[in-house]
């Protein structure tokens, strides 16, 4: 029986190796053909075709990126323009009531607000005065009668010379009481004057001088009687 066993699994055998091979076609006996030479015979350039490993299969399958948009090119920008020079506060003075009258009529064809003469008040000022003295000697000799009487002094200005100031004061009655009050310390010869009278004074004031405003301003030269023009203060 076992002879028997192996004869068939030989011919089982040699019979599949017959039949896998075509060798019984014209039996009817053969396995499906496979092969399509018709299909092979038109590829191109089969040769070039490789095996993909899984990363590369997914590369190859993912979408290309799309292209950037296009982004123009930025304008140039403009050359800045030159800053113009900033306008600065000019101004001159002291100027009595005759000098600003003639400061007035060359300051009118300037802009309208582009200047002002601004007036400052200096008020009156009346003193208790001794003197005029004769010589040195007698002012030496009052200021020693003065410093007796422990009654302070000093100088009056170069308009009262040679004399001595008791004192200054802002109102006539002021000054009349201060006298009153020197005579019980046994002061008898002084007596109250007008030191300075009420006066003006006037200052050109220009608060923005720019480029346009500044050539125009030659024509006030004449009238600022040699003062120049400076910064504001």
């Amino acid at each position: 029986m076992l002879r028997i066993a192996v004869l068939l699994l030989l011919l089982a055998n040699v019979g599949y190796y017959a039949w896998s091979q075509g060798l019984l076609r014209s039996a009817g006996l053969a396995p499906q053909e496979q092969s399509e030479p018709e299909r092979l015979a038109r590829q191109l350039h089969p040769e070039a075709l490789r095996v993909l490993n899984g990363s590369e299969a997914r590369k190859a399958t993912e979408p290309a990126p799309a292209a950037p948009a296009s982004t123009p090119a930025p304008a140039p920008a403009p050359a800045p323009a030159p800053a113009p020079a900033p306008a600065e506060c000019l101004q001159a003075g002291p100027f009595d009531e005759r000098q600003a009258e003639a400061l007035r009529k060359a300051a009118a064809p300037l802009p309208e607000a582009s200047w002002t003469l601004d007036a400052t008040v200096t008020p009156s000022r009346w003193m208790i005065y001794m003197g005029r003295f004769a010589d040195a000697e007698a002012l030496d000799k009052k200021r020693t009668e003065l410093r007796a009487r422990d009654v302070p002094y000093d100088r009056p200005g170069a308009a009262f010379e040679p004399g001595l100031s008791l004192g200054r004061f802002a109102t006539e009655e002021a000054a009349n009481q201060g006298l009153a009050d020197l005579g019980k310390r046994g002061v008898r010869t002084a007596r109250v004057v007008v030191e300075r009278t009420e006066s003006k004074a006037y200052t050109l004031r220009l608060p923005a001088v720019d480029g346009a405003l500044k050539p125009r301003l030659d024509a006030l030269r004449p009238a600022l009687a040699d003062k120049p023009l400076r910064a504001c203060n």
